[in-house]
């Protein structure tokens, strides 16, 4: 076991990132330490070295069940989440944080030339109390509490975060102003992990040329208010994905709480120059070889807990997103062409005070609905998925 802790800490010594004062805690939740009075593995006289660093597994596993329109496909145990994580400070202003994803196939992006495996490897350093910089591949600040959830607690995402590229190559800087309720950060990041040729390949509309500067700005401001029972994160982002190709985003999250009731609420808007997602012109392929241009993605989603018991919680997760066309060469077409809906309804259960292990049990209800134009025109059909799971969720804290 103590060979297995030093092979940890030896994989982690060489990374090099960047990040700011928030991306340190973005997308995490690693529960409590133990109790001190527990004899550590590794000796008093080597702590030193690792006091300051955290040893993570983000986990989720389960025992899923498919269905499609109503009909059962198979069953069989997965492991939905897998991500390593290390983290923790290197210097008095110096900080860094990895995570590497083992359910995601390690090919590095031709434009970042970084594995997608790799979420998170960056540097944050500290210019005062106050204010950070950051550099590397950082959790791009969007805004919207779906994202800032530890990936292991989201069993599904809505159709923005699962298909846009969240992770990034740039830099960053944050800034929290003196009464700690208010924080605003700045990034510039690359646009997509990969170039324009590999990104959209055959399907690059030949009216459009790639852009030299493949980049993007992303702006967040985060916000309490009432002692902390409302919360806000909000941020608009602006990509240039190619010549008179760009992108406008932007995502509203909103926290309430009161006792033992969480509730979540994220608004979404992509307007697109050129289909980055690719959910618009994967509905039109059959007619348009080519991803479509002037698109756009609006959606809605709900999370809401409640803590029935100390270790019993409720939650119920809702979702919509909306897809439109605006370039569609036919005049007397809607530009909408479709609407995906979800819900999630989900009892977990955390037996231990010590440790943020939870057993779930979960369904998940997804609805696609096609306008009658697109079915008309682009031969597409309504169906339906589900997905029953029963399982684990558990940010393990080894060292």
């Amino acid at each position: 076991m103590k060979k297995f802790y030093l092979y940890l800490i030896l994989l982690a010594s060489p990374i090099i990132a960047l990040g700011q004062a928030n991306l340190m805690e973005k997308q995490t939740n690693e529960g409590n330490h133990l109790s001190d009075s527990i004899e550590p593995i590794i000796p008093i006289s080597k702590q030193s070295l690792l006091r300051d660093i955290d040893v993570i597994f983000n986990s989720r596993m389960a025992y899923n069940s498919y269905f499609t329109d109503g009909n059962h496909d198979i069953s069989h145990f997965n492991v939905d989440q897998l991500r390593f994580e290390v983290k923790g400070k290197i210097h008095d202003k110096v900080y860094f944080r990895f995570r590497n994803r083992y359910t995601r196939e390690p090919v590095p992006g031709n434009l970042d030339n970084i594995s997608r495996a790799v979420d998170l490897a960056f540097l944050r350093i500290d210019l005062s109390k106050r204010t950070n910089i950051s550099f590397g591949k950082l959790c791009a600040d969007w805004g919207g509490y779906e994202f800032d959830f530890n990936p292991i607690d989201i069993l599904t995402y809505n159709d923005v975060i699962e298909y846009a590229d969240n992770f990034l190559v740039g830099a960053g800087v944050s800034h929290t102003l003196e009464n700690g309720n208010h924080s605003f950060s700045f990034q510039v990041l690359n646009s997509r992990t990969k170039t324009y040729e590999e990104q959209y390949g055959t399907t690059a509309p030949p009216n459009i040329n790639p852009s030299e500067f493949p980049l993007a700005a992303v702006a967040n401001w985060r916000g309490k208010f009432f002692g902390g029972k409302f919360e806000t994160t909000y941020s608009y982002s602006f990509f240039n994905e190619a010549q008179g190709a760009h992108m406008n985003y932007i995502a509203l999250g909103n926290k309430f709480t009161a006792n033992r009731l969480v509730v979540y609420y994220d608004f979404q808007y992509r307007n697109e120059g050129l289909d980055r997602l690719g959910i618009v012109s994967s509905i039109i392929s059959s007619q348009y070889p080519y991803a479509a241009q002037k698109v756009t993605y609006l959606e809605n989603w709900i999370r809401a807990e409640y803590l029935v018991t100390p270790k019993i919680n409720l939650l119920l997760t809702a979702m919509n997103s909306n897809h439109s066309w605006r370039d569609n060469p036919d005049p007397n077409a809607n530009e909408k062409l479709s609407t995906s809906w979800g819900l999630i309804p989900t009892i977990q259960y955390m037996p231990f005070k010590d440790l943020n292990l939870k057993f779930y049990l979960a369904y998940t209800a997804r609805k696609y609905d096609y306008t009658s134009y697109a079915e008309s025109a682009f031969g597409v059909k309504d169906y339906t998925t589900g997905l029953l799971a029963v399982g684990f969720i558990a940010p393990l804290l080894v060292l």
